[in-house]
């Protein structure tokens, strides 16, 4: 692409990779006017993003409610992301606006330059309460009480805050953890949207390759922009490819402006980015990761993904905390009115200290046919203050009553793995798509253990997974003895792989 004006060529203003939802209307006209008046004067691929990003119905509801863009460092991805705060601080009238990095260095950075944006535009300057920072923290405050808040991420950085704007910088680098904890921020809200920004990852198992595949699928409520290159490395053809100004062109956006043309020979020199220089400049996404283990493929979890509504009212509950004890796990396992069981995760959050309360909470509302807690490992401690609140293991083994505490030694913990993967071979165990189990999946790992084997619970974020596995393995053992109105047996035989659930 050539600029007219200056007859210098400018990288490619559209993606490789574009999908988003169709829309009758976009706000992006007053967002792109907004950031004009302020001096942000933005490029057309710039434009681009925010148009098809801020799609609206006709009733005013955003037609994405995530948006995904990828870019190679220094095109100016941040430039879409002040338009954005602009528009929702002073435009759209947001209460609070959570902007979150993977690093301190990176929200300071934004915090300066949208600031300096407000200040030099009397308009914006005069609806400033204060700009504030404290404790490694900024935030933006408006006299009208409105908030934008600047926050390093961590696994519970964004816990507890209501917001419905969300901005993701540095996406590549979050966690399944993280999104766990950030997710709920939105889900409670009306017309929420949450916009990822990065580049492709150095770990080719990051949570973001999930929403790369759902984005060049085309889901819906998902808006989905790359200009990365489409390149196989193993391959000595794509590997010299790399060499080619047409491919760096399409992949820089602001290639010709912002970025030189000699910058880039420089930085595809082996004195330059070197190895690094498809994934830095090219924006190369590695090949992905296998699930963990690769007992469970990616697409048999997904054809188990339960798109029915109704909930189970008659469970089996289990709880895990992780070998590091920074979070703890609560899942559930019952009968489909369709047939066949569904897992879900009734609470992830960090640490322990809650655990004991929520449980007894479950317990009298559920009435649960057993609570799975494993005596060994980071879950163990939990045993004894569990039985002062009353939930023990049963009297008598042998007539186990509801809500007692199913208590898995070694050889059991070995046969709930292999119940677990026969149910979901068989088409028996379904679940909701939830980001916690999936990520666990997908790092899972196994380990022999007393001639079987199990999962490997020394993974920061298997705890979701050893819940739902300890779930269904209470279940399917114990739901008969506890007088569930299930055929438990007769269930799992005749639907095991001879009959769709």
């Amino acid at each position: 692409m050539t600029n007219s004006l200056l007859d210098v060529r400018r990288g490619s203003q559209t993606p490789r990779v574009s999908n988003f939802p169709p829309y009758e209307l976009s706000a992006a006209p007053e967002v792109i006017d907004l950031a004009a008046s302020a001096g942000l004067i933005l490029d057309d691929w710039q434009k681009y993003v925010l148009t098809h990003g801020l799609g609206m119905h006709p009733d005013g509801r955003w037609t994405a409610n995530r948006v995904s863009a990828w870019v190679p460092r220094q095109n100016g991805k941040g430039a879409v992301i002040e338009a954005l705060e602009l528009a929702w601080l002073f435009l759209f009238d947001e209460e609070l606006i959570i902007h979150s990095a993977h690093q301190h260095r990176t929200s300071q950075k934004a915090y300066e330059r949208l600031e300096k944006l407000i200040r030099r535009t009397p308009d914006l300057y005069r609806r400033v309460r204060q700009f504030r920072q404290a404790n490694g923290e900024q935030q933006i405050e408006l006299h009208n009480g409105h908030l934008l808040q600047y926050v390093t991420r961590s696994r519970t950085a964004i816990r507890g805050f209501s917001a419905k704007k969300l901005v993701l910088d540095e996406a590549q680098e979050l966690t399944g953890e993280q999104i766990a904890a950030i997710m709920p921020t939105l889900s409670a809200q009306y017309n929420w949207q949450s916009w990822f920004f990065g580049t492709p990852p150095d770990d080719p198992s990051a949570w973001c390759y999930g929403l790369k595949e759902d984005g060049e699928a085309g889901v819906p409520r998902l808006a989905h922009f790359d200009w990365g290159a489409d390149l196989n490395l193993d391959d000595p053809a794509g590997v010299a490819k790399t060499a080619d100004p047409e491919l760096w062109y399409a992949c820089n956006p602001a290639l010709g402006e912002r970025i030189e043309i000699e910058t880039v020979q420089d930085e595809h020199r082996p004195s330059g980015l070197g190895a690094k220089f498809p994934q830095e400049r090219l924006g190369v996404w590695q090949p992905r990761a296998t699930s963990g283990s690769g007992v469970i493929s990616d697409e048999l979890w997904r054809q188990q993904v339960d798109h029915n509504p109704q909930r189970p009212t008659d469970i089996a509950l289990a709880v895990q905390v992780n070998s590091k004890r920074t979070f703890t796990a609560i899942a559930a396992v019952g009968p489909r009115a369709l047939g066949g069981l569904q897992v879900s995760i009734v609470d992830y959050r960090p640490g322990t200290h809650w655990v004991v309360d929520r449980l007894v909470e479950l317990r009298e509302r559920w009435d649960p046919v057993a609570i799975a807690v494993q005596d060994k490992g980071p879950t163990g401690p939990l045993l004894l203050d569990l039985e002062k609140r009353g939930i023990c293991p049963p009297e008598d083994p042998d007539q186990p009553q509801r809500g007692d505490l199913a208590v898995p030694w070694a050889a059991e913990v070995a046969v709930s793995y292999g119940l677990f993967l026969d149910a979901v071979h068989q088409h028996h165990l379904f679940h909701l798509d939830e980001a916690p189990l999936n990520t666990a999946l997908a790092s899972a790992k196994t380990r022999p253990l007393g001639g079987g084997t199990a999962w490997e619970f020394k993974n920061d974020e298997a705890a979701p997974l050893l819940a739902a596995t300890f779930a269904h393995w209470a279940w399917v053992t114990l739901a008969d003895r506890a007088g569930a109105d299930y055929d438990v047996a007769d269930s799992f035989l005749q639907l095991g792989g001879d009959q769709d659930a």
